[in-house]
C-alpha cells in the first residue's frame, strides 16, 4: 500500500511539474529565434505569427468547425480588392509570374518582384509537363465555373488571401502578406479567368 502511495505521489508531482502549451510554444518559438539567423531580407519578424497562423498552429490535425468559422471570417474581413473593381490583368503575364519561384528568399533581390511559383503546387494547364500536387488541379478553372463577375472575384480573393474560404489552407496569402502585388494578382486571375488563357483550353 505504502509502495502505491508513493508512485501516484510522483505521478502527481510529474504532472504538477509538466509546462503547459503555452509554455511549450514560448520555449520552441526561443529556440527557434536563437537558431534562426537574419540573412538580407529574411528577418526574424518572419517568426512572429499573426492570429491565423496561431490558431492553425493550434489546430493540430485540422482546425475545428468553430476554428474555421473564426479563421476565415477574420481573413475574409481583411480581403482588398482593386479600388477601380478591375479584377483581370493579362493571362500572358499572369502565366510568368505562375512559373517564377524567386522572391522573398535571402538570397533574392528584394527590389524584384515576386513569383507565385503556382506550378509547384499546381496543374494549370496541359502544355506544363512538370507540376505539383499538394493543391487541386486548376486546369479549365474558369471554363468549368463561368465567367461570371462573382467568379473573378473569388478567384482574386482566393489568391489574395485564400484563408478567407479555406481555413489553415497550406496556400500562401500572397496579397495579404504582400508577397505579390495587386497588379500581378490581377494578371494571375486572368489566367485563370481569360477564356484565351492555356488555363481554359
Amino acid at each position: 500500500m505504502k509502495t502505491t502511495s508513493m508512485v501516484l505521489a510522483l505521478l502527481l508531482a510529474g504532472c504538477a511539474a509538466a509546462p503547459s502549451d503555452d509554455e511549450i510554444a514560448a520555449r520552441a518559438l526561443q529556440s527557434l529565434k536563437t537558431s534562426f539567423k537574419e540573412n538580407g531580407q529574411a528577418k526574424l519578424d518572419r517568426l512572429d505569427q499573426d492570429e491565423t497562423q496561431k490558431l492553425c498552429s493550434a489546430a493540430v490535425g485540422g482546425p475545428s468547425k468553430d476554428v474555421a468559422a473564426r479563421v476565415e471570417k477574420l481573413n475574409m474581413a481583411a480581403l482588398k480588392y482593386p479600388a477601380d473593381g478591375k479584377l483581370l490583368g493579362d493571362w500572358r503575364e499572369g502565366e510568368k509570374i505562375a512559373q517564377t519561384g524567386t522572391g522573398m528568399q535571402y538570397s533574392d533581390d528584394p527590389k524584384r518582384p515576386s513569383g507565385a511559383n503556382c506550378y509547384a503546387c499546381h496543374q494549370l494547364s496541359k502544355a506544363e509537363i512538370s507540376f505539383g500536387t499538394i493543391g487541386p488541379t486548376l486546369y479549365n478553372f474558369g471554363k468549368l465555373r463561368g465567367y461570371s463577375p462573382e467568379i473573378q472575384r473569388y478567384a482574386y480573393g482566393k489568391i489574395y488571401n485564400p484563408q478567407a474560404y479555406t481555413a489553415c489552407s497550406n496556400m500562401p496569402r500572397f496579397g495579404h502578406n504582400r508577397i505579390l502585388t495587386e497588379e500581378q494578382i490581377r494578371h494571375l486571375t486572368a489566367l485563370l479567368m481569360d477564356p484565351a488563357s492555356p488555363v481554359n483550353q
